[in-house]
């Protein structure tokens, strides 16, 4: 593994960007192997995913994070079902908005986080995909919460400063918002979040969730383990 300490996040065109999501999709997709279940995560790096996917033509069974990453898979030829066909995954793969040195991710800038972290946690592997400037130096806030409706005032109160997102409510009816408060460990932010009754999930994913990340830095890839 490399130095966490020697990677830098370097200032990338929206084009540069672009292309390094493609390039870590495209060597995530060269992971999954005929006959395997599948979990899909949602976001900008995933839609390069998908169709790197399909153009292998291989035997999967899919399931999305989202409507939006569903509706994508299928229009691209890839077989999604329900979750409740499939108990556990051979290979999650999803995108990260956040990436630290010792593993940490932050998720949910796409509102997707709950279903994430479910599909992420049934899956043998969870790899992680990005483009080099979601590395960085340590966790900060915004972090990403899916909200009880039910109670909405007190669980604001109990957690400190949140904004809620002027987005619809999830797919499974919660309310979107993101913490803004104090960084801190994020170990201590996960613990606040999951000991505060109201809050459905966060968008904390914990170094023992995640099997590789894949970071593209121009065309080359980097795997990291943690």
């Amino acid at each position: 593994m490399t130095d966490p300490d020697d990677r830098t996040t370097p200032s990338l065109s929206p084009e540069a960007i672009e292309l390094e999501k493609k390039v870590a999709a495209e060597a995530a997709a060269g992971l999954v192997e005929s006959g395997m279940t599948v979990g899909l995560g949602t976001g900008s790096t995933v839609a390069y995913l998908l169709p790197a996917l399909a153009a292998r033509n291989l035997s999967l069974r899919c399931v999305a994070t989202s409507p939006r990453t569903e509706d994508a898979a299928r229009a691209v030829g890839l077989v999604v079902e329900p979750f409740d066909t499939i108990d556990r995954f051979d290979m999650t793969i999803d995108g990260a908005d956040q990436i630290s040195p010792e593993g940490w991710l932050v998720k949910g800038g796409g509102a997707a986080h709950t279903r994430e972290k479910i599909v992420a946690v049934s899956a043998d592997r969870f790899v992680v995909i990005a483009d080099s400037t979601k590395t960085v130096p340590s966790i900060v806030p915004p972090i990403p919460l899916e909200l009880l409706a039910y109670g909405l005032a007190s669980t604001l109160r109990r957690l400190g400063p949140v904004t809620l997102r002027p987005v619809p409510a999830s797919p499974d009816g919660g309310i979107i918002a993101d913490y803004v408060g104090p960084a801190g460990p994020p170990e201590d932010l996960a613990r606040l979040f999951e000991t505060t009754p109201g809050v459905v999930a966060h968008g904390l994913f914990p170094p023992s969730m995640v099997s590789i990340a894949l970071v593209a830095r121009g065309a080359s890839v980097e795997s990291l383990t943690f």
